[in-house]
């Protein structure tokens, strides 16, 4: 069973029974309930055309829910519609279900909750970790968001930056290499990005191009992570690189700063050092600054206080951490790292083993791991 295959195809098929008269509530039990079928009976018997079997199947699925109800002489009226057995038209509807699901009638945080669940693949585990919430907490605001959409007609598409919020989300949980979106959200962004003049979409295409250039060197051969100032530079992608940094110069000549413009100057900076040792630390803070200014979010100044200690010093970027709030994700492996850089190798490797045991992944627990045995074994010569 290609798991891989059912999960681009979803996207497609859930479109076609919107644009077929599906409510979006309707539409996504019809696909699952077809998805659940496929992994029944493909195994014994695959499809020759899997996308045009998952539209008959969900079609089907939908219209026998749909017959269940009060108003089955106009529901019924429906069956001529069902599309026949064979080969699907080749139409990809995925931006467009992310501007649907960005309905007006939806908060911007459901509406990247509900499209995140929905379209993008993503479990609610894994978007209540982007939130900083309990995975209840999630769970509860995602089913409202589908009560609150469930009746209504999706004709009505949402604002731009709630598709931007989304597409950020799913490219960073892709990068993370717990689910492989990233590629999937830099093409829905292009597109994005040559239907609409916005230089925040331009931001945030920069910004996916630039990350994504390093993805390559990000791990080591066995799988552990592999720090930026560790990574090897000369595999960075230098035609992506150039080609974010155009866009990002080109949006940023216009004047209309926003944070995903800001994220990519960050990452643009980082990409220009020719080492580790050569990064403009200075300039990232700038940016870090403004970042704050835009967003106040507390976990850019948690980034904020790591490039403070880069550029001022660990102790300058230990005082920027401690007005921060320790209970934030990944605060105690920077403030590891820090005390690390200022000589307190025994508090550095308490905090590494301890963040290791907060880690969200497994990839990152092992790299805290061995950062904390690596300091134990240095302090025991």
């Amino acid at each position: 069973m290609d798991e891989a295959l059912l999960r681009s195809l979803t996207p497609n098929v859930l479109g076609i029974l919107v644009r077929r008269g599906a409510d979006f509530a309707a539409a996504e039990d019809a696909v699952q309930d077809a998805l659940v079928e496929a992994v029944r009976a493909w195994p014994g018997d695959p499809p020759r055309d899997p996308k045009g079997w998952l539209v008959t199947v969900a079609w089907r699925r939908f219209l026998d829910a749909t017959r269940a109800d009060a108003a089955r002489r106009r529901r019924e009226d429906l069956v001529n519609e069902e599309p026949a057995p064979g080969p699907a038209a080749e139409v990809d509807d995925t931006l467009r279900l992310y501007f649907l699901c960005a309905h007006p009638s939806l908060t911007p945080s459901s509406a990247v909750a509900l499209t995140l669940r929905a379209v993008g693949g993503l479990t609610t585990r894994q978007i209540a970790e982007a939130y900083l919430v309990p995975e209840a907490t999630m769970a509860q605001r995602i089913s409202r968001a589908k009560r609150t959409v469930s009746g209504a007609r999706l004709d009505r598409p949402g604002d731009v930056a709630t598709v931007l919020r989304v597409l950020y989300l799913v490219f960073n949980e892709g990068y993370s290499g717990d689910v492989d979106l990233a590629a999937e959200a830099i093409r829905l962004t292009r597109q994005l990005a040559a239907a609409i003049d916005h230089p925040e979409v331009a931001g945030l295409l920069a910004l996916m191009l630039l990350h994504h250039a390093r993805r390559a060197t990000r791990t080591a051969a066995d799988g552990s992570l592999v720090p930026l100032a560790e990574q090897d530079r000369a595999r960075w992608d230098t035609d992506l690189i150039a080609e974010g940094v155009e866009i990002l110069q080109s949006a940023l000549a216009r004047d209309r700063l926003g944070e995903f413009q800001a994220q990519a100057a960050i990452a643009a900076l980082h990409a220009d050092a020719p080492a580790a040792e050569e990064t403009d630390w200075v300039q990232i803070v700038e940016w870090y600054d403004e970042l704050v200014r835009l967003t106040d979010s507390p976990v850019v100044r948690l980034n904020r206080a790591v490039a403070v200690g880069e550029a001022d010093g660990p102790r300058a970027g230990l005082a920027a951490l401690a007005a921060l709030d320790d209970t934030l994700p990944r605060h105690t492996a920077v403030s590891a790292y820090l005390h690390e850089r200022d000589g307190d190798l025994a508090t550095a490797a308490r905090l590494y083993a301890e963040a290791a045991r907060q880690a969200p992944n497994l990839a990152e627990r092992d790299h805290l791991t061995r950062q904390a045995a690596r300091l134990n074994t240095r302090r025991s010569r």
